[in-house]
């Protein structure tokens, strides 16, 4: 492997790494209060909607590889994803009982229900086809970013192209399964949550 090779292979691993699903849901739960009255004060549902969309979903994810029955952090073996994100969508619907119980706002609600469709229809489709959740997930926090806060947050729609790059570049990912990723975040996650937001308002 030359330089430039090296180069190219240790940007792609630093921004996988860097927007992972977990770690871009996250930021993107934290900022779904920002759109209601009392943030930054409300930020706290954002933390507690993280906890059990992000946090319990990975460390279960780090156990699992731990013992052995699950390849990687980012399951890249699609035969073990369908369990993951089962799972996971096992801890959101709790972490959607106990934002019930805490009167979150509905911008936090409408963002995890969101994903949850999200997870349900990638769960669907992993066993037979490896669609890409870092481009899902980095595009649906992208354009829902902009449609929330404005056009000053237009600059992060080019993080969808890198950060999907760094999946092919690490041949994680075929061209088209970034693709079918980058546009069921950035269409169907969007617009699902933009049609949750007007329906629960």
């Amino acid at each position: 492997m030359n330089g430039k090779s090296r180069t190219g292979n240790r940007a792609a691993r630093v921004l996988t790494e860097v927007f992972q699903p977990p770690v871009v849901v996250t930021a993107q739960l934290l900022v779904s209060p920002a759109i209601e009255p009392g943030f930054p004060a409300t930020v706290w549902y954002g933390v507690l909607a993280a906890v059990f969309v992000c946090v319990l979903p990975l460390a279960l994810v780090l156990l699992l590889v731990k013992l052995g029955k699950v390849s990687d952090h980012h399951v890249s073996n699609r035969k073990q994803r369908a369990p993951v994100l089962l799972m996971s969508t096992l801890s959101l619907a709790v972490g959607l009982a106990a934002l019930r119980a805490t009167g979150a706002p509905q911008s936090v609600t409408v963002m995890v229900l969101a994903i949850v469709g999200g997870i349900l229809v990638i769960a669907a489709v992993s066993p037979f086809w490896k669609i890409s959740g870092h481009a899902a997930a980095v595009s649906s926090s992208a354009v829902i970013a902009v449609l929330m806060l404005g056009l000053w947050w237009l600059p992060l729609l080019l993080l969808i192209p890198a950060v999907g790059w760094s999946r092919v570049m690490l041949r994680a990912h075929t061209a088209g399964q970034v693709i079918a990723g980058s546009l069921f975040g950035g269409v169907v996650m969007a617009s699902l949550w933009w049609l949750l937001r007007l329906w629960m308002l």
